[in-house]
């Protein structure tokens, strides 16, 4: 094989690793801080500035090109390796610092990478005519950002996790330029100081790789204030148990889903003064609710025939089945001959499922902290989730805090009145989270529930009907309705949490 031949494969790696540090970036942001949106374009945007900056300052290399350019991969490699350990920690014990180290990152990355297509194009001009040059350089550069943008979410991610990622890649680069001492032999020499940097680099990285379970406990022990008993990247999100005593927290993505401690008071006021509205409901949908917390509760009535629950990430259904806290927990809810589950995105679901009415529905995603999430909020979602309700069905809906975030409770609140709900506006008081909202919805008009099932460890009758009255701090605003095409949800969301935190 040609030696230029051999370049184009050598930049074909160098372009995927490059996205693939980016992404990794991108994603680990969007995992500790929310709003991937805004992550995701703030470090695309740094990235590709940092990319023009190192296409710049390689005009000031005047010799030696083949020498820098190995160089410049051995620093990517161990700063590009390095990235998502290093973000990790620093989010785990220098919180406040942390946006400052991602962009750093970020930028030094990018303008080492943008060094590097500059200085192969000036070490081959002389073997080809600039045209061609140019055309088979830039084409196996985008083609190694094919490669990774198709690798990272379908095997990296959810097989290897980020810090895995970002060492591998590392080490990959740091194989290029151990390699590049041999392709640019002609131009350097022996180089053997080269040659013993990249076997350095090279060893730290492998070094890395054998402790990168450690690091990645290290890290999120800074970022939990409990033990972490269980710690997983799925295709769609970071999984993480932690436990102090005899309690245990689920976190996703870093934002706290319940306590054992006090999770009964949300899952009861979620539930059941739905089924006090409806309580021969035979047929049920719960939308998301993946840890069987919610299904523990509607399974607790014997008129439920069945229950169809979809969640977006199976690794999360999987551990509630599997898991022996979890399962404790929901009582091997999803292991219930009455219970289906789909792992599909709802919004899709609803849309294409086989026709289909239940009587009781119960929406338990996420808070709407990013748009991907936003959209299970839309105006188009809930007209989508009337049509699947029978004529006297209900839905309940968790809708953030009324008191810490008003706006976004009462946005929810008027986005299902436009999609044709006649909605009931209460909240209950979860420790874990303070005052928490709840919509309950129907089709046609009914009454505030008066009664739920005897032998609950929160909801009595008398409990049941203060939860439907609000104080004036939580009395409804004006907002506008969440659709597709504003996200005005989650722009509330945004700025009312980052007000309270």
């Amino acid at each position: 094989m040609r030696r230029d031949s051999l370049v184009y494969l050598t930049v074909l790696v160098v372009a995927t690793c490059g996205l693939v540090y980016e992404l990794v970036a991108g994603t680990l942001a969007s995992y500790v801080l929310g709003d991937s949106v805004t992550q995701f374009s703030t470090v695309i945007g740094v990235y590709l500035s940092a990319l023009g900056i190192g296409s710049y300052l390689s005009r000031y290399i005047r010799r030696g090109l083949a020498r820098r350019f190995v160089e410049v991969e051995l620093a990517v490699a161990v700063v590009g390796g390095a990235s998502a350990p290093v973000l990790f920690l620093a989010f785990g014990y220098l919180p406040g610092a942390f946006r400052v180290a991602l962009y750093a990152v970020v930028l030094l990355v990018g303008t080492l990478v943008g060094l590097e297509i500059p200085l192969v194009l000036r070490i081959l001009r002389e073997s080809l005519d600039f045209k061609e040059l140019v055309a088979r350089v830039l084409t196996f550069d985008y083609l190694g950002a094919l490669v990774a943008s198709l690798l990272f979410p379908i095997l990296l991610v959810p097989r290897l996790g980020l810090v895995r990622t970002s060492l591998l890649f590392g080490l990959a680069s740091a194989l290029v330029g151990l390699w590049s001492t041999w392709l640019f032999r002609p131009l350097i020499g022996e180089a053997w100081d080269l040659k013993v940097k990249s076997v350095v680099a090279i060893l730290l990285l492998c070094v890395g790789l054998a402790y990168a379970d450690r690091l990645t406990d290290m890290a999120e022990e800074g970022v939990y204030a409990d033990t972490v008993v269980f710690a997983r990247s799925s295709a769609y999100q970071r999984i993480v148990l932690t436990r102090a005593g005899p309690h245990f927290q689920l976190f996703l993505n870093g934002q706290l889903q319940f306590s054992s401690t006090d999770e009964y008071r949300y899952h009861e006021a979620l539930v059941h003064p739905a089924f006090s509205v409806v309580p021969s409901a035979r047929r049920v949908l719960v939308l998301g609710g993946g840890d069987g917390l919610a299904l523990r509760e509607v399974l607790r009535h014997p008129s439920v025939a069945s229950v169809e629950l979809v969640d977006l990430d199976p690794e999360m259904t999987r551990l509630a089945r599997e898991n022996p806290l979890l399962r404790e927990l929901n009582r091997g809810s999803l292991s219930d001959p009455r219970v289906h589950v789909t792992n599909a995105d709802a919004f899709v679901w609803l849309a294409e499922a086989p026709p289909s009415r239940f009587d009781v529905a119960f929406v338990d995603f996420p808070d709407p902290h990013n748009f991907s999430l936003g959209k299970l909020y839309s105006r188009v979602f809930y007209a989508r989730l009337r049509s699947r309700l029978d004529p006297e069905g209900v839905v309940a809906v968790q809708s953030t805090s009324p008191l810490m975030a008003r706006q976004s409770y009462w946005c929810i609140n008027h986005t299902m009145e436009s999609a044709g709900f006649v909605v009931r506006p209460y909240h209950a008081l979860v420790p874990s989270f303070g005052e928490w909202g709840f919509v309950l919805a129907g089709v046609r008009p009914f009454a505030v529930p008066a009664s739920v099932m005897p032998g609950l460890r929160y909801l009595d009758a008398g409990t049941l009907a203060s939860l439907f009255v609000l104080g004036p701090d939580m009395a409804p605003l004006d907002t506008e309705i969440n659709r597709l095409d504003n996200q005005a949800l989650v722009r509330y969301y945004e700025a009312e949490w980052r007000a309270w935190n």
